[in-house]
């Protein structure tokens, strides 16, 4: 899809929400005042809503649905996440406008208010399954399908082809085959994909083929060729792109700046800047907080649990590795019997290659109660204090031990670009099941795709996980 359509679709469906929304808070008013339900209105002006809390509505809807990337090309491409945002930025708007009410315009009533969010997300949901169909219904059923050719069918080439065939942002995309000059890989299949030639024919295939973009991923050995083929290619009606052979030496995201005519790629730029960090360490702050003094209670009858269940302290300090490689310590409700780290070597395990296999079931030295608090994962609540400290945040890879990130190859050091949390994505994927050498592959993901929409899928979803204490131990 083109820039131009692709952003008008985006400021349609903004103007849309907006004009969905104004009308549902009128409808509500209607509602409330037609429907007999509620107690009686004995002053019918509380039902006369200021302009002032229609603009209020329309300014929080635009903020909130563009600060949780609602309109984010990524999930516009597939209608369940799209979905999923929406609902999950009527929630968040939903409750900032109570708490914006409750300190000014306090006499709206509760059922006005419950009727609107009703409305808001019936309207907002309907709108877009409806464009869809609209959408289809025009274009005939037939997608625009661009076929691309991929130049080197190296570790480069192959990630490419995976990302375009999975890729939710951007048109459907035909990758028709490769070209590569190792002899060896001609006529050969990678990622179900065919090799059809050496860097030669590029010119012959593209129009035998029909290719309406090539991209290159060829390793920087091969700058000069890069150049002579794109000289080329400029005689043939096709897009040219290049992807830069980098990513063994990005540790996040790559970002791209200019300086004056020059282009500039950033390759340890965090996933996670700007508004987005505020925005991540305010939601922690308050949510750990809240938390922290609601399950006080709670957390004193733990630590008595464990004085009574086994001698040793009740709280487990450990070095773990944070943020950039900076060490902090992380506190744990303790589960194991006092002095159970002398005893790691016997207990250790290792897959066939070698890699470490933190934990395990069947480990001797976990304490009765310290089961249970695995299998609940409420050893690891202590670790809102890590949060409150900025140590951590809620939703981030988990902090690993010093040692095991001492045998990281280069690559998986990535998941040190952004705050570690006390739950993930790997944890709602698999938990302690997989290896902990198999969780930077989870942890990346979720560092490529951060939104606090993600986070709050990372959290609803892990409720789950420990209630069914799948892979905890």
């Amino acid at each position: 899809m083109p820039k131009d359509s692709n952003l008008n679709l985006r400021l349609g469906l903004l103007a849309g929400d907006v004009t969905l929304t104004i009308a549902c808070l009128f409808l509500a008013r209607l509602a409330r005042l037609a429907w007999p339900l509620g107690a009686e209105l004995v002053n019918l002006k509380v039902v006369d809503l200021s302009p002032v809390v229609y603009a209020l509505v329309a300014a929080l809807w635009v903020v909130f649905f563009n600060l949780l990337s609602v309109y984010s090309p990524r999930k516009m491409y597939n209608l369940f996440e799209e979905l999923q945002s929406v609902v999950v930025a009527i929630l968040t708007c939903t409750v900032v406008l109570a708490g914006v009410l409750y300190m000014t315009y306090r006499s709206v009533p509760r059922l006005l208010f419950i009727y609107f969010f009703l409305f808001d997300l019936i309207a907002l949901v309907g709108f877009r399954v409806v464009l869809r169909s609209v959408l289809r219904v025009r274009a005939g059923h037939h997608r625009q399908t661009s076929r691309v050719l991929i130049i080197g069918a190296g570790k480069v080439g192959c990630h490419l082809a995976d990302a375009l065939a999975s890729e939710r942002g951007r048109p459907v995309a035909q990758v028709v085959g490769f070209l590569d000059d190792n002899r060896d890989k001609l006529g050969q299949r990678f990622c179900e994909i065919p090799v059809l030639g050496s860097l030669d024919t590029v010119s012959e295939i593209v129009q035998d083929r029909q290719v309406d973009e090539v991209i290159f991923a060829l390793p920087l050995r091969a700058h000069q060729r890069l150049i002579d083929m794109i000289i080329d290619l400029e005689k043939l009606p096709v897009e040219v792109k290049v992807v830069p052979d980098l990513f063994d030496l990005a540790f996040a995201q790559m970002k791209v700046e200019k300086v004056g005519a020059l282009p500039l790629i950033s390759l340890r730029d965090s996933a996670i800047n700007g508004y987005t960090r505020w925005v991540k360490r305010v939601f922690d702050v308050a949510a750990a907080s809240a938390s922290l003094v609601l399950l006080s209670p709670f957390l004193a009858l733990i630590g008595i649990g464990i004085r009574l269940d086994s001698p040793g302290p009740i709280i487990f300090k450990q070095q773990r590795v944070g943020e950039n490689g900076r060490l902090f310590i992380m506190y744990k409700f303790r589960t194991m019997v006092n002095g159970a780290e002398k005893q790691f070597e016997q207990v250790l395990e290792r897959t066939a290659d070698g890699k470490i296999i933190h934990k395990h079931a069947d480990d001797p030295r976990v304490t009765k109660l310290g089961r249970f608090l695995r299998r609940s994962s409420m050893d690891e609540l202590p670790q809102l204090i890590n949060v409150l400290k900025g140590e951590m945040s809620l939703v981030g890879p988990r902090p690993e031990l010093p040692f095991i990130v001492e045998q990281y190859e280069p690559w998986q050091r990535r998941r040190l670009s952004v705050p570690p949390g006390i739950t993930g994505w790997w944890q709602i994927s698999g938990r302690s099941d997989k290896p902990m050498h198999l969780h930077t592959e989870d942890d990346l993901y979720y560092i490529q795709n951060y939104s606090l929409v993600l986070d709050m899928e990372i959290l609803f979803k892990t409720v789950g996980a420990v209630i069914r204490g799948r892979g905890a131990f």
